[in-house]
């Protein structure tokens, strides 16, 4: 403590010395371009020593008072540099007033030449200062040889992380595929060239670390570009997602290997935060399913717009636990209900809503693997369908506000018993709207990246034990997102709500599962049908080549997101829908399988068709 206290003296100091001597060789500077014959200079040098001592002091108090000498000058900007001139302005104006003031000989053209004497030296001094510590650390600096893939914003902020902090990593240059940059520098940092460069750079310089910061590049060119820097054997970085940037906030722990999702990318989801604050923000949110990928997701995201409650609801107590230990860490100020229950429970679920009577819910309990519900259709039914017949039912006695449905592209034209049941939920809800003051709606999407149910960790897994890597069919194709962006979409959904609608979320291109096994294995670090083997298994029970996003039927309406559309509403017969949500419900325990498919065809036209189709 006690040296800290002298070093921070002895830097007070040494500057208060380095100021004096500027201060004064300033004015010795403008006399002498003022008075070019020393018969008229010497006699105003006198003049001016007698009255120095109070033209410094009044300069050394407004450095004192502008706290330059408490600035941090190894990272000295342009902000810096308009202190120095405010400080140097002040102290100029009171000199000038005192000088009129007192009628000292102080000719009013000398103090505005040693305004900027002042200004010039007193910059460069601290400039100096700044580039000796520069030099020195890089001379000592030791770490990977890192090369920066983009010389955009987010390029330059991640160079700057890297020289200004000690993390190991020594940047060497940038790759640009803009030719105005090439031979050109950034930091003092050469930009060698554009991607076909990246090779040649890298022995050149012994780089043993790339960084792709691109954050605004899509999938088609990260992936151009992680495939030429794959043939270098070197360690790949990135930065991910521009919307981190957005405060300049990048930070070396950002930085993290490609992934899967980096290849898949889209452009941002943009939201509009007005409308989904007045809807979230200050109310009270329920969220079923909680603790699953999706519903802990919503939690995070509903526990960002401040609302008055949130409360988790699940069967699984290990997940809830989870994610209710997270949301304690990262949203203290937010007021937390949990509940460990289950949909299927309808008393249970009626009690939860009457003590929350929540005004916004979020239902993303269900079961959703294709072939588990297909040897259990019973199961199935129980939760994606009772289940979110005694929710609503709960909601609307409750006056729930606003109600949204996780729903799924698999519910279109249903081939398993897994999208059959999501398809009566969905029905179900339109149902309810007609007779309810809630606004029911579903919002339908199909695999994100990363969750329980997606097939990448499962690769992921496969590929960690040396293969093989199992693909059900060459021709299968899913839609996919991230999970974040799913649950983006899914809350800007809710603020659109009108009652009735089915949301459809914009998910871009198929992806062939056996194109994504083959990136993941890249990835790796490891080359497909090689180091590792790709095996096709055949078509599991329920599962369709190419989910659909909406029916023939249906059609599609543009919303004010572009991202997001509706489906026109399909009519139905509700008193038969009605009639067999009463029966099933009825005989929940002891129901047949034979019974649960005989109404399925009943309720959802086609249905055996389509599942006749996929076993032909």
């Amino acid at each position: 403590m006690v040296g800290k206290i002298v070093n921070s003296a002895v830097r007070f100091i040494s500057l208060l010395v380095v100021d004096f001597i500027i201060i004064n060789l300033s004015f010795i500077c403008s006399y002498i371009v003022r008075f070019e014959q020393v018969e008229a200079l010497l006699p105003n040098l006198v003049n001016y020593l007698q009255i120095s001592p109070v033209i410094i002091l009044i300069f050394l108090a407004c450095f004192c008072y502008f706290k330059i000498y408490k600035r941090v000058w190894a990272y000295a900007s342009i902000g810096e540099l308009i202190t120095i001139v405010q400080a140097v302005t002040a102290g100029s104006v009171i000199v000038i007033v005192l000088t009129y003031l007192t009628g000292a000989m102080l000719p009013r053209s000398i103090v505005l030449t040693s305004w900027a004497f002042i200004i010039l030296l007193l910059g460069s001094s601290r400039l100096c200062w700044r580039l000796h510590l520069e030099v020195r650390k890089n001379s000592c600096r030791k770490g990977k040889n890192t090369l920066i893939v983009g010389a955009g914003d987010a390029g330059v902020l991640v160079a700057k992380e890297l020289k200004n902090h000690d993390s190991g990593l020594v940047p060497v240059g940038f790759i640009d595929d803009d030719p105005n940059k090439w031979r050109l520098s950034v930091l003092s940092l050469p930009v060698f060239g554009n991607r076909e460069k990246i090779e040649k750079t890298v022995n050149k310089h012994n780089v043993q670390l790339i960084i792709i910061a691109m954050p605004s590049a899509d999938a088609r060119q990260i992936k151009q570009i992680f495939e030429i820097c794959r043939k270098t054997n070197k360690e790949v970085k990135i930065l991910p997602g521009y919307y981190q940037l957005i405060d300049g906030n990048v930070k070396i722990n950002q930085l993290r290997p490609v992934k899967i999702e980096d290849l898949l990318h889209r452009e941002p989801v943009k939201l509009n935060l007005n409308e989904i604050s007045g809807y979230i923000k200050g109310e009270t949110v329920l969220i079923t399913g909680a603790g699953g990928s999706i519903g802990s997701e919503l939690c995070r995201q509903a526990a960002g717009f401040k609302p008055k409650l949130l409360v988790i609801l699940g069967h699984g107590e290990n997940s809830i636990h989870k994610i209710w230990l997270e949301l304690q860490e990262k949203f203290k100020d937010i007021p937390l209900g949990v509940e460990i229950a289950d949909v299927r429970d309808k008393q249970k679920i009626n009690s939860v809503f009457q003590k929350y009577r929540p005004a916004v819910v979020f239902h993303a309990a269900a079961h959703k693997h294709v072939p588990l519900m297909e040897y259990h259709p019973d199961e199935a039914v129980k939760t994606n369908v009772l289940g979110t017949y005694n929710v609503v039912e709960a909601a609307d006695r409750a006056g729930t506000k606003q109600f949204v449905l996780i729903s799924t592209d698999k519910a279109v034209n249903p081939s398993s018993v897994m999208g059959a049941t999501k398809r009566l939920a969905e029905l179900i809800i339109q149902n309810a709207d007609k007779t309810s003051n809630t606004k029911f709606v579903a919002v339908r999407f199909g695999n994100v990246l990363g969750s329980r149910g997606s097939v990448v960790p499962i690769f992921e897994e496969q590929i960690k034990k040396g293969g093989p890597v199992t693909v059900t069919h060459p021709k299968m194709k899913r839609y996919f997102m991230t999970i974040p962006e799913a649950v983006q979409l899914v809350i800007q959904a809710g603020s659109m709500a009108d009652g009735g609608e089915i949301f459809i979320l914009d998910m871009g291109k198929p992806v062939k599962i056996v194109d994504l096994a083959r990136d993941m294995i890249k990835l790796s670090g490891l080359e497909p049908d090689k180091d590792i083997e790709i095996k096709f298994t055949g078509v599991r029970p329920g599962e369709k080549l190419f989910e659909e996003l909406l029916t023939e039927q249906e059609g599609v309406a543009s919303t004010t997101h572009k991202r997001i559309f509706v489906a026109k509403p399909c009519l139905f017969e509700l008193a038969e829908l009605e009639k067999q949500l009463l029966y099933i419900s009825a005989n929940a325990n002891n129901i047949d399988d034979k019974i649960i498919f005989a109404i399925l065809d009943l309720i959802i036209p086609n249905f055996k068709n389509y599942r006749d189709k996929l076993v032909g």
